[in-house]
């Protein structure tokens, strides 16, 4: 016996706090577990020392049989009981991996422990902690149903001294929604028809999502017809057939249009109108030159001053404004080159010469208060019949 009790000492003074064993779970109660390192002293793993997060009773971690490793905190000989640590290995493991994963931006997978005010818990190894913030790319409301969810994660944060461990699995995601973006730039190319999804609006045109990536339709790009504002004729999730008109690499920008994959008016028009026909149309803009009246929704002609009327007109504005309906005449149509030219005096009939004649001389005996004829002013028009 006392050479059993000499062994034993001698076995128990070989060993260090500090030290590093294996084991074998022997035993498993509702605070602790019997561990068998080897040694004739028994190996106490209190329920404190299995995991740096919150432990209801040691059977929902370990049972009788596993092998784990863990660290001697004390030695008591006097009662032949050694005090070992689960957790103090488990952390040490875990805070030089941990530190590795953070230096390359390596991801790591934990399931998440709890749910807790400002976010998740998890255990890899070490308490880590996932802010609301963190959790997603989009706001979360409740994390309920979080609990027990396997997460994919990056370590933002992490100081061992303070057993500080901040992690995110927006991060993830947000490198993954970058991947697959510069995937999908490569792929595009001016000219190609693609489907997308209005993601949102704006003031200046609407961003649309085409497979991972958004293209910006300006606003001048939306339709054929002038549109005042996106909302007027498109909302968010909307499909849309779109046009790659740009796509810069560098600055991952791509410029899109929805009217080019729709017909043109002036495509439109060009089956519709001849040279030659009379069409009815709206006077849109008036200028020193002429006047610009729509024939057709989205296509304006010219009607040049020299064709408004047979009658001399000076501005275009004497004896026109903008809104007004007129009838004119196609004199010409170039739809390649967007251009209709137009004519109201073709429409309008012709005043008989005699007529102008009477005009005239009425307009000079009323400006002078003279009783003249054209002809006294104007010799070459005596012999006007």
């Amino acid at each position: 016996m006392a050479e059993e009790m000499k062994s034993e000492l001698a076995e128990v003074q070989n060993l260090e706090v500090g030290d590093v064993v294996t084991g074998k779970v022997v035993k498993v109660e509702d605070n602790q577990a019997l561990v068998d390192t080897g040694y004739k002293f028994e190996s106490i793993l209190p329920i404190s020392e299995l995991s740096s997060l919150h432990v209801d009773k040691v059977s929902d971690v370990l049972s009788e049989g596993d092998e784990v490793t863990v660290k001697v905190l004390r030695i008591k000989e006097d009662e032949g009981k050694l005090i070992v640590s689960k957790k103090e290995v488990d952390a040490e493991k875990a805070w030089a991996e941990l530190q590795q994963k953070f230096e390359t931006g390596e991801t790591l997978t934990a399931k998440v422990h709890d749910i807790v005010k400002g976010g998740l818990v998890v255990d890899v190894g070490v308490r880590g902690f996932i802010p609301a913030s963190h959790v997603e790319q989009h706001f979360v409301e409740d994390f309920s149903d979080y609990k027990g969810r396997e997460l994919t994660l990056k370590v933002v944060e992490l100081d061992p001294e303070k057993n500080k461990l901040i992690l995110s699995h927006k991060a993830v995601l947000e490198e993954e929604q970058e991947r697959r973006k510069k995937e999908r730039l490569s792929q595009l190319e001016e000219g190609q028809v693609l489907e997308g999804t209005v993601q949102r609006l704006t003031d200046f045109g609407a961003f649309v999502d085409i497979g991972g990536v958004d293209g910006l339709v300006h606003v001048s790009e939306i339709a054929w017809h002038r549109v005042e504002h996106p909302a007027d004729v498109l909302k968010e999730g909307d499909k849309v057939q779109v046009k790659v008109l740009k796509v810069n690499q560098e600055e991952e920008r791509i410029s899109l249009s929805i009217k080019e994959t729709l017909e043109s008016p002036w495509e439109k028009v060009a089956k519709e109108i001849s040279a030659g026909d009379i069409v009815k149309g709206k006077v849109k803009r008036l200028v020193s030159f002429g006047a610009f009246v729509e024939v057709y929704p989205g296509v304006e002609g010219l009607v040049h001053v020299s064709q408004i009327s047979h009658r001399h007109v000076e501005t275009p504005a004497d004896v026109l404004e903008e809104g007004q309906e007129v009838e004119v005449k196609v004199l010409d149509i170039l739809p390649d080159q967007k251009r209709i030219s137009l004519s109201m005096k073709e429409v309008e009939p012709k005043e008989p010469k005699k007529e102008v004649k009477e005009k005239e001389e009425n307009k000079l005996q009323q400006s002078s208060g003279l009783n003249v004829t054209l002809g006294d002013v104007y010799p070459e028009l005596r012999n006007l019949k």
